[in-house]
């Protein structure tokens, strides 16, 4: 059930409708041929009853669910929510866990029924958590034991304090010793009957037979709420449908040539679009496999994608970062790039690395590529598109997959996924041309529904009839006249001084290419003379000796005064959102002291 549309006025409506269409055709116009995401996961553990669906590791622990085990358990859970806590069709369940087998569980056994699963980010504030569970109204939440004291306090917080969920009517324990204080999910769940029947489904799972009634989940019940990562504001939170989640999977397994005998890896946390999307929905729809690991580890990455015969992996730049670093160290010791007793020929079967949701710079993707030889397909979307929007294409050559990324200023996030359309568009709702600069802009049956109980966000974001991204961009064509898509940063990183608008972007690959730096970031900091100027935060490498002068003259010397860093602020950390992404606004304070300094040539 979508209840977004009830609190949006009759133009926000329209856009929204607009919005969700490609190409003239509207989201109720389904791409996919599934009623729901049960109907597609019962037809997988049919036709592949014993091929591997679930791979769990966590250090030396593997736990492997075969789609049929895996489609049981499922079933299993969805029997434990239905009958011991009331969950019904529309409710909302959130989770306070980490990537698990069990997490994966709860998710589907809430799709099953037709819920809707509010994943909390356990990497955020206590307050943050809370407001999320208030906002959301979930009624149920599951913790994992190694959260289960934070949750409590959580919960059960002063509102004073920024802290209370009232809403959450019981914690549910998974994993973990026994707590008499909490229902315990395996205590429960294991001597349940592993088929749902809360729908009046059939006994038999194996039935081709679906009942279908007012308990029945429809592609267009809310399945996902996750909260933006904006440093500023409260949270806002993205509905996706049933229907946004299988469409968006449709449209990736289509674009990185994903079949059922491929592996894909997990190495992002599931709270997130990205491991949710890539990982574990569209591998399920594509028939495949995927590998879930606890956490990534930069030690034992290669190794484990020869041991798991992986074909891809979907990381964030950062991860790359590690990677590029660790390989560099393994082979200063003369050891392999890819680990001590690891070589190339074992990774025969790996393909390739899907890259998005941070910022990907020119020289962390030709130093990659260049050091282990595998392409990252580079693309682009957020959680209101579901996830992805755009990669660069699989079937092009080498040299023309290394152009997008390297010659033109920018890596290209690619082309538009077969799903959705995606345009530039000017402040005031007017298309732009090639190489224009302007807001990139999505429409499609992969956005959302909207923001959750925030009608005026639904206004402003859907106002043109397309999903305002907030990023800046522009596209090319190539020789066949089809649209490469660029991000220059994002709007509110752009760094405004006296008038003139500069991409952080522009700037840090000036930065990354001086001799030592390991991380380079342009930030817009207030001044009296320009409104906002130009600083620079940076991060040595391990052992590097920078000196700040020295980085302003190499910096001048390849870009204008206008555009160069007037202050350099070293530092170890940088503030990250659970995807990678830099938080470019919360190093703002850091320059504080240079306010009412007037910078000369």
């Amino acid at each position: 059930m979508n209840t977004t549309f009830t609190s949006v006025d009759h133009q926000t409506q329209t856009n929204l409708h607009a919005a969700r269409q490609v190409f003239g055709l509207p989201s109720e116009h389904r791409l996919i041929p599934y009623r729901n995401v049960r109907q597609l996961l019962s037809q997988q553990a049919k036709t592949s009853p014993n091929a591997p669906f679930l791979i769990y590791l966590d250090g030396d622990q593997r736990e492997s669910l075969s789609y049929v085990e895996f489609n049981a358990r499922v079933h299993q859970v969805a029997n434990l929510l239905h009958d011991d806590f009331g969950v019904r069709r529309g409710d909302r369940v959130a989770t306070i866990a980490h990537n698990h087998s069990d997490t994966v569980l709860i998710y589907f056994a809430c799709w099953i029924i037709g819920a809707c699963v509010a994943p909390q980010n356990v990497a955020e504030d206590d307050r943050r958590i809370a407001f999320i569970l208030r906002n959301s109204e979930a009624k149920i939440c599951f913790v994992r034991h190694d959260y289960l004291l934070r949750a409590e306090r959580i919960i059960s917080g002063d509102e004073s304090d920024g802290l209370g969920a009232p809403n959450i009517q019981a914690i549910v324990q998974v994993g973990g010793e026994v707590d008499e204080r909490y229902p315990h999910f395996h205590q429960l769940v294991k001597n349940l009957p592993n088929t749902y029947l809360g729908d009046g489904a059939p006994v038999k799972s194996t039935d081709d037979a679906i009942r279908v009634n007012a308990e029945t989940a429809t592609l267009d019940d809310e399945a996902l709420l996750v909260y933006t990562s904006g440093t500023t504001g409260a949270p806002k939170g993205v509905v996706l449908t049933q229907y946004n989640l299988l469409v968006d999977a449709f449209a990736i397994s289509q674009a990185q040539g994903i079949t059922g005998n491929q592996r894909l890896m997990c190495v992002l946390p599931i709270h997130h679009v990205n491991g949710i999307v890539v990982t574990l929905i569209t591998p399920l729809y594509a028939g495949a496999s995927t590998v879930l690991n606890r956490s990534f580890s930069v030690s034992t990455f290669w190794r484990t994608i020869i041991e798991q015969r992986i074909n891809i992996v979907s990381v964030v730049p950062t991860l790359l970062q590690f990677l590029l670093e660790h390989g560099r160290k393994q082979s200063e010791n003369g050891e392999s790039i890819f680990g001590e007793g690891v070589h190339r020929r074992g990774l025969t079967h790996f393909r390739h690395f899907v890259c998005g949701a941070g910022t990907l710079a020119m020289t962390l993707a030709r130093d990659f590529e260049d050091t282990f030889g595998y392409p990252i397909l580079h693309g682009y979307g957020l959680s209101e598109t579901t996830c992805y929007s755009c990669f660069l294409p699989i079937d092009i050559s080498w040299e023309e997959h290394q152009s997008w990324l390297l010659d033109h200023g920018y890596p290209s996030i690619g082309m538009p996924v077969i799903t959705n359309e995606m345009a530039i568009f000017d402040a005031f709702g007017n298309q732009l041309g090639e190489g224009d600069r302007g807001e990139i802009c999505i429409r499609g049956h992969n956005v959302m529904s909207g923001y959750f109980k925030r009608p005026d966000a639904n206004a402003e974001t859907f106002k043109f009839g397309w999903f305002r991204s907030g990023d800046e961009g522009f596209y090319k064509t190539d020789s066949r006249g089809r649209k490469f898509f660029f991000i220059t940063g994002r709007i509110k990183e752009l760094i405004n001084r006296g008038g003139v608008k500069f991409s952080p972007f522009d700037i840090e690959e000036v930065l990354l290419s001086y001799p030592g730096v390991k991380v380079g970031l342009a930030i817009a900091f207030k001044n009296d003379y320009y409104g906002e100027e130009v600083g620079a935060y940076l991060v040595p490498e391990e052992g590097a000796l920078l000196d700040a002068e020295a980085i302003l003259t190499y910096c001048r010397e390849r870009m204008t005064f206008e555009k160069s860093p007037k202050v350099i602020v070293f530092g170890n950390e940088i503030p990250v959102t659970s995807t990678g992404k830099y938080q470019r606004l919360r190093l703002q304070e850091l320059f504080t002291e240079w306010e009412h300094t007037q910078f000369k040539k």
